[in-house]
């Protein structure tokens, strides 16, 4: 079937770029304290959405308002 070949050369003159490329995702490993997971498990699980998305969308959150955390060294 001539339909199932790859044609060898493409034109992608018309091509745009991504509209969503500044919003993919980057995979990071990060360490977290337990119960800090297991908070936003429980919050996630009353949200109906996975934790990892509702961590995201509060770290979205604190990015966009500027918040900055309050240390205090024990």
């Amino acid at each position: 079937m001539e339909e199932d070949k790859m044609k060898a050369e493409y034109d992608f003159s018309n091509a745009r770029k991504n509209p969503y490329l500044k919003r993919l995702k980057q995979q990071v490993t990060i360490n977290l304290d337990v119960d800090i997971i297991e908070y936003f498990k429980m919050l996630a699980e009353r949200k109906g959405i996975p934790y990892q998305t509702l961590i995201n969308l509060y770290l979205s959150d604190c990015a966009k308002s500027k918040k900055e955390p309050t240390i205090v060294w024990k």
